[in-house]
């Protein structure tokens, strides 16, 4: 077996800290580098060594970055090929770089998290595998694959999950369908999602009605919320609606703000403007489709729990993003149906007092630092409370 050469690599297709999960394992590296060497395998636009340089963050951490072509808005043939390429990107920089430790994350899923698992059998190393989607099913749920590519990929996932030193994810039903589905006996650990740290704006200074900040993509009922939304205007309906982010149903809410003046469609926008905008509205909408909870969590939750907007979740009661909201009291719960939708709209229109404030441990444990040093303490051989002791 060959000499290790660095302590850990961190495998994830972004590692940009602009945003949350970004910024995440950029302290997660910072954290660890401070007692061994560090690798970060990913993909960037630009120059993503020189952008740490220039910001002052990064430093001792090796980067191995390839060229970034697709976006959460490219087609499903070219993301599959730019996760294949990504792979083999991947095998390369971790039989470059030798670490004995790696992190790896579904993004992109199930092959790169394979290929890190075949070279840590290979080579003697550990992983832990970060499940912040689970594939292929949450992938079939927008576009059905086929039937035997469905069990092939299950197959190399499964693979993955029982040679994991350790699992992450994020859901109690996410790590009970793990269970069922690859019988690995590993320790999975349950871990939120992080969020920039927001104050929240005292609820009466707030101007905005209700917000949506976030991928308008296939699993967000966007054409439930942009009929229901029509129908509630048409219906002389009060409230007004803002739009941020991109996805492929973003060309229908740029339709839908064009044709009515109390809907508001901005486009992209960087995380840190997102949570700005959200502190600006009464109501946050959380849309979701039902299945694929049983295999994702929405990634905006955190951030809108944290700046005390009503979180409006349009799904059913039985799933983990309703039982979330309401263990938490951060919001309120609406069926992702047409009427009880146009209903729920109306009825806010006499809600603008509500007060969703968590407490500060709450509000901690959804923080990019807690993120950060939790993924150290589960990834890293020797660290308690992030404070890193590699053996």
């Amino acid at each position: 077996m060959a000499r290790k050469k660095t302590d850990l690599a961190i495998v994830n297709r972004s590692f940009r800290p602009d945003s949350p999960i970004g910024e995440g394992l950029l302290q997660f590296g910072e954290l660890a580098v401070a007692s061994g060497t560090v690798c970060v395998i990913t993909q960037a636009e630009g120059d993503l060594k020189r952008e740490l340089i220039d910001a002052g963050r990064g430093e001792g951490i090796e980067v191995r970055a390839c060229k970034a072509y697709t976006t959460s808005a490219s087609g499903v043939i070219k993301r599959i090929a730019e996760a294949l390429f990504f792979m083999l990107w991947t095998f390369i920089g971790l039989v470059r770089s030798k670490p004995a430790n790696v992190y790896v994350s579904t993004n992109p899923p199930v092959v790169v998290p394979f290929i890190v698992a075949v070279y840590c059998r290979l080579f003697g190393a550990k992983y832990v595998y970060h499940l912040q989607d689970v594939h292929p099913e949450a992938a079939n749920i927008v576009v059905p694959v086929n039937r035997l590519l469905l069990k092939l990929l299950q197959g190399l996932d499964n693979f993955t999950l029982r040679h994991a030193d350790s699992v992450i994810t994020l859901s109690e039903d996410m790590k009970s369908y793990i269970r069922k589905r690859s019988g690995t006996e590993r320790p999975i650990h349950l871990l939120d999602n992080p969020s920039f740290e927001v104050i929240p704006v005292p609820m009466e200074q707030r101007t905005g009605d209700l917000v949506f900040c976030g991928n308008a993509g296939r699993l967000q009922r966007i054409p439930l919320l942009m009929t229901a939304i029509r129908d509630y205007l048409q219906q002389g309906g009060k409230l007004r609606f803002t739009f941020a982010g991109g996805g492929v149903h973003a060309p229908d809410v740029e339709a839908l703000a064009s044709a009515y003046e109390q809907v508001e469609y901005l486009g992209f926008i960087p995380a840190t403007d997102a949570a700005v905008l959200v502190n600006q509205h009464r109501w946050a909408l959380l849309p979701i489709d039902d299945e694929v909870t049983k295999y994702a969590f929405p990634s905006k939750s955190s951030g809108y729990a944290l700046s005390g907007a009503g979180v409006l979740a349009v799904c059913g009661e039985d799933t983990s993003v309703a039982r979330w909201v309401e263990q938490l009291g951060v919001g309120i719960v609406c069926p992702a149906d047409h009427n009880a939708l146009v209903k729920c709209f109306f009825s806010l229109e006499g809600r603008n007092g509500d007060d969703f404030a968590m407490s500060s441990d709450l509000r901690e444990k959804l923080h990019v630092p807690y993120f950060a040093a939790e993924l150290c303490r589960i990834a890293v051989p020797g660290s308690v409370n992030g404070e890193v002791t590699y053996a």
